[in-house]
């Protein structure tokens, strides 16, 4: 892990940061609207760091607090980070587990996406990831704080089209990572078409994970890449 990794990263990152910032406040005035304060979100935000989940957290923040559905809900939106860190595994190589689990902490959907095409085009070390992290870290905080200050002026988020931030940077990380090839397209199809058929039939979030796992599933079926060159 190099210091010139992680400004890389950080770097690179900026361009996302700017939309993570856009949803990120987003999510502070819906939970202004809920009475929840900028400590109270600043402390989620630190400890949590998965703007779906914390979507989902705040969407059922209600008084008695329903702990367990809350928690019951978030785990199965975070599952497939089991996924997204097994891929980082040659990042983490030589690494004791108190070292993995903090720079885990830092991984999002973004940082991973960016990372991940950092490493086909050339390379990229834990540093970049770790540098990544932290930018978006930091564009989370600022926006959901300051979502949180301007709650009481904006009723409606929606009607401001701010809520379309958390679909487009994802549209753009999945391009970013396209690369044209079956192993790509045929996963993807996958994840999709479950995702949006569990959406209709399966309670709460559980098409999430049904998605991820019906990618996953479909690229590790995938001959390799090695055995597609044979056979043409």
């Amino acid at each position: 892990m190099s210091a010139l990794g992680w400004r890389t990263g950080f770097r690179a990152n900026l361009p996302v940061a700017a939309s993570v910032a856009a949803y990120g406040s987003v999510l502070g005035v819906l939970a202004a609207q809920k009475g929840l304060g900028w400590a109270d979100v600043l402390l989620m935000d630190l400890m949590v760091f998965a703007g779906s989940s914390q979507f989902v957290m705040v969407d059922m923040w209600a008084s008695p607090l329903p702990t367990a559905a809350m928690a019951a809900a978030v785990g199965v939106i975070n599952a497939r980070y089991v996924l997204i860190t097994a891929t980082l595994r040659p990042l983490f190589e030589g690494r004791r587990i108190l070292e993995k689990l903090f720079f885990v902490h830092f991984v999002a959907d973004e940082n991973w996406a960016v990372t991940m095409a950092a490493r086909r085009q050339g390379g990229a070390d834990l540093g970049h990831l770790w540098g990544g992290g932290v930018c978006l870290l930091g564009a989370w905080c600022l926006g959901t704080v300051a979502g949180v200050g301007f709650g009481a002026a904006v009723p409606d988020p929606e009607a401001w089209g701010l809520d379309f931030a958390f679909t487009a940077v994802f549209t753009a990380l999945a391009v970013s990572l396209w690369r044209g090839s079956r192993r790509d397209g045929l996963p993807w199809l996958a994840a999709v078409a479950v995702a949006c058929l569990g959406e209709r039939l399966l309670p709460g979030t559980w098409y999430v994970l049904a998605g991820g796992l019906a990618g996953a599933v479909t690229a590790a079926c995938l001959p390799g890449e090695e055995e597609e060159g044979a056979g043409e």
